[in-house]
């Protein structure tokens, strides 16, 4: 749902680390992936998108499960948040080129895309903890004023991620699997533990590459050479 969206609005796309196809001589104008960068594919899609290329998406499905194991799960989730991190931090050396690279909107969408999805998971627990303490009081929880609009942004974020996990879901044929959408709070505090985990880690061991194996679900559509799982 999320990338077409983005590619119908012209918007820079954070590029995902599967399925890609590139041109050879836009690779090589643009500098190729940033061999630090440990989410090298989100920066490099930012990278096209300053240099005036346009990325899009097409109609076809990469047949790669998510870590079903908590350990392996936390690391991949650590490696993206601190490469969204590392690709905030080098677009966003120079605030003024970035905007006249990509203009108004587009410097917009890296805030909102990289920057407001690391920040949003950094700030959950406080965000939640609020709420909850209100909650204890029996203070309104969307009452007006700073408190309202703070409980209302949390309220919005979770129903529109609920919402299109829903929809995202259905138009794969896995609407029965809708109900995991009520555990969207603790993944949302997952998601938190492991941004915090990448802050740490971008300080400390900045360019540590955690890999996470693939291949390994009983529902995997196709079986791996055991040097081709780690991604």
């Amino acid at each position: 749902m999320f990338l077409p969206c983005l590619a119908a609005l012209r918007l820079p796309l954070p590029l995902g680390g599967s399925s890609n196809h590139f041109r050879t001589a836009a690779l090589r104008d643009v500098g190729a992936w940033d061999p630090y960068n440990v989410t090298e594919d989100a920066d490099l899609g930012m990278r096209l998108a300053r240099f005036g290329y346009r990325a899009t998406v097409i109609a076809s499905t990469t047949y790669e499960e998510a870590p079903a194991r908590m350990r392996p799960w936390l690391r991949q989730r650590t490696r993206w948040f601190k490469g969204w991190m590392q690709t905030w931090l080098v677009h966003m050396r120079s605030p003024m080129s970035l905007w006249r690279d990509l203009g108004g909107i587009g410097f917009a969408s890296l805030q909102l895309l990289i920057g407001g999805n690391v920040l949003a998971a950094l700030i959950y627990p406080l965000f939640l903890g609020i709420v909850l303490w209100r909650g204890a009081l029996g203070a309104p929880l969307f009452a007006f004023g700073v408190a309202g609009l703070h409980n209302v942004a949390l309220a919005g974020g979770l129903f529109a991620s609920i919402v299109a996990t829903v929809i995202g879901l259905s138009r794969r044929g896995l609407a029965t699997s809708a109900w995991v959408v009520v555990l969207a709070p603790l993944h949302w505090l997952m998601l938190s533990l492991a941004a915090w985990r990448a802050l740490v880690q971008l300080i400390r061991d900045p360019y540590r590459w955690e890999k996470t194996e693939h291949g390994l679900a009983k529902s995997s559509r196709r079986t791996l050479p055991a040097a081709d799982r780690l991604g």
